[in-house]
């Protein structure tokens, strides 16, 4: 039987996009529509985003919506059908999605992200016309107050997924008085979080199902060391909690038909590759040494991410005769860091600060493996990607890392299955271990194309996670129905 979703975001691919979710938003719909799940997303009206929309038309006018008028628009953009929140007072201004230009969150965050929430909630009712979903779906703290609005005055079911946990959405107890909630609301079942009002906990609390991005994230965010606080929340709520891991859009990254590569190649014609290689150390003032082992990184510059235990492995890495290609941002004392090794070293380290579409994609075509050292990881989506260019991943061993990388140890080459490099836990001379043993398997060319081709084939697409999705969305309405 068909189902109808609301989704609810905060960004989308391509139009607004800071991170994953921004990734997850825009090709799970795409693969849901495989399983007979037809979703139509909310996301903000970013200027981006409205400058995109195509065919647009007013559903829905808001007379005051947190001190202005807005409007609820439809359309589609970048082949997606979108709802889009017009609401120039919260969302058309300068700055990134949730920071202004100076890196600072906007102060007014706790009603730009419940005023997408309450809108959310009215077209889940059914004010846009003939679109009365059967299910919303919030993603991550900022829609996590659709799961509230929906539970206190009625609607369809919710399912909230969490993308990463350390990202709460919390606020001064004063912002309650403002959202439109009942009183009830306000108590440690409710919306009450340590004093004050937590979204994610809000959606947490109140979804008829919680999805996460991967089986082992699931589980680690139920123990007191990864629940970040709402370990027992979830425990509490473990019978509804389900670990889907990621995947990526196959479409934008396919190493066979990637435009922004020097070579396009595929498993059993991976030659291009060196193509690549060879036009990534070009880009970053590299060495041409095609034999030099050439390490990447596609990063937020954080503690998160363990690129601080990068830093302090770089002489091991360096000890290799290996050279590393780096691209991100993030933490201004680990940008200085690594802009200074670089200069440091300058055809051994190649640094870019930011972000780049076609230097990411060059540097899964052109490193020969790819760093994820995470403290954790929810899923990653790099590491797919790496997997899918054939750019091993070396990883650490936390959440969905560990369930979408086989480590090459003896047993798994002895079974022909392995397709990177795992370790654990995540410190600094766990990383020089595994920096060491991937330049032992690099070293053996015949058994690194083995990885290589394993890596390539495995299966990251949303073909199998949409599906499980699906399975979610119908236990949810039949649950509802009983």
């Amino acid at each position: 039987m068909p189902i109808s979703v609301l989704s609810v975001a905060s960004e989308i691919y391509p139009l607004v996009k800071t991170g994953g979710l921004a990734d997850v938003a825009a090709a799970l719909p795409p693969a849901l529509a495989a399983e007979d799940v037809r979703v139509r997303t909310l996301v903000p009206g970013y200027q981006a985003v409205l400058s995109a929309l195509e065919d647009a038309s007013e559903q829905w006018f808001f007379a005051d919506l947190y001190g202005s008028p807005a409007r609820l628009l439809q359309g589609r953009a970048g082949g997606l059908d979108l709802m889009v929140l017009d609401a120039p007072h919260l969302f058309l201004r300068p700055g990134g999605p949730y920071q202004d230009p100076s890196g600072v969150d906007w102060p007014d965050n706790a009603w730009r992200f419940a005023a997408l929430a309450r809108v959310g909630a009215e077209v889940a009712r059914g004010v846009a016309g003939g679109f009365v979903p059967d299910l919303a779906w919030a993603h991550e703290w900022h829609t996590g107050l659709l799961a509230a609005y929906l539970h206190y005055e009625g609607g369809p079911p919710v399912v909230m997924t969490v993308h990463n946990l350390a990202f709460q959405g919390w606020f001064p107890a004063a912002v309650f008085a403002t959202l439109g909630l009942p009183a009830a609301a306000w108590s440690v079942e409710g919306v009450e979080y340590f004093g004050g009002v937590g979204y994610l906990k809000a959606g947490l609390a109140h979804a008829d199902a919680i999805t996460t991005v991967s089986p082992s994230y699931a589980a680690e965010i139920r123990t007191p060391e990864g629940g970040m606080g709402l370990d027992g929340l979830l425990r509490l709520r473990a019978d509804c909690l389900v670990g889907i891991r990621n995947g990526i859009d196959t479409a934008v990254w396919d190493p066979e038909g990637d435009r922004l590569l020097a070579e396009n190649y595929t498993a059993s014609r991976v030659e291009g590759r060196a193509v690549n290689k060879a036009a990534l150390q070009r880009r970053l003032g590299l060495a041409a040494q095609p034999e030099a082992l050439l390490f990447g990184m596609v990063s937020r510059l954080t503690w998160q991410k363990g690129v601080d235990l990068l830093l302090e492995a770089l002489p091991t890495l360096l000890g290799c005769g290996a050279q590393l290609a780096l691209l991100g941002s993030g933490e201004r004392a680990m940008e200085a860091a690594f802009l200074a090794a670089a200069e440091q070293h300058p055809e051994r380290i190649g640094c870019r600060i930011g972000y780049d579409e076609s230097l990411a994609h060059l540097i899964q075509a052109g490193a020969d493996a790819l760093l994820v050292p995470s403290r954790f990881e929810p899923c990653g989506l790099t590491q797919l990607c790496a997997l899918r260019y054939g750019a091993l991943p070396v990883v650490a061993r936390v959440g969905g890392l560990g369930d979408t990388v086989i480590d090459a140890n003896e047993m798994a080459m002895a079974a022909g299955v392995g397709t990177g490099v795992m370790f654990a836990p995540p410190s600094v001379r766990m990383l020089e271990a595994a920096l060491l043993r991937t330049a032992s398997l690099w070293r053996d060319q015949r058994l690194w194309r083995r990885l290589q081709r394993n890596a390539m084939r495995t299966d990251v697409s949303w073909r199998r996670p949409a599906a499980q999705y699906a399975r979610v969305f119908h236990d949810v309405l039949a649950s509802r129905a009983a």
